[in-house]
């Protein structure tokens, strides 16, 4: 599976090269890394994923994903462009079954927009390929590095 995101990514070549360069850091670990123990209810996690316009609960963190799926939502989100909250949920075992009970999706990555839930690497990877994410991100106010970028060449790349 990851060869097939390894594929689609490097297919996505064109787009790299639309990154903001005043972006260095595109992420930030909101809550991530703090030593105090932390009860991850419901109302913890609704504040967690409306904290900024794009949350990320992932395995490890966008510096170092620990998955392939975690690795290619990082991707797409940094061929956008688009800076996030990033929570590992590698750090808490409470934190990992609470936002798959949470969002009732059984899998990790999981994507936030505006506070709604968009799904994990699957739909995201679909999302960036036939140009929605572009227009969802334009929703929640986010100018995507790729606004201009056509998606159906992202399709023809992958074709040959």
């Amino acid at each position: 599976m990851g060869t097939i995101f390894r594929q689609i990514l490097r297919h996505s070549l064109p787009y790299r090269a639309a990154l903001h360069p005043k972006n260095t850091r595109l992420w930030s670990s909101v809550g991530a890394t703090s030593n105090e123990p932390q009860n991850y209810t419901k109302d913890v996690l609704k504040k967690l994923v409306t904290s900024n316009k794009v949350v990320v609960f992932m395995k490890g963190n966008p510096s170092a994903p620990r998955c392939g799926f975690s690795n290619a939502v990082v991707q797409i989100l940094r061929m956008h462009g688009v800076v996030y909250d990033a929570h590992d949920v590698l750090s808490s075992d409470e934190l990992r079954q609470n936002i798959k009970d949470f969002t009732e999706w059984p899998t990790i990555p999981q994507v936030f927009i505006n506070g709604e839930f968009v799904g994990g690497c699957d739909i995201l990877l679909q999302m960036h390929h036939n140009g929605d994410l572009v227009e969802e991100l334009k929703k929640a106010g986010i100018e995507s590095a790729l606004k201009d970028a056509e998606p159906s060449q992202a399709k023809e790349d992958i074709k040959k």
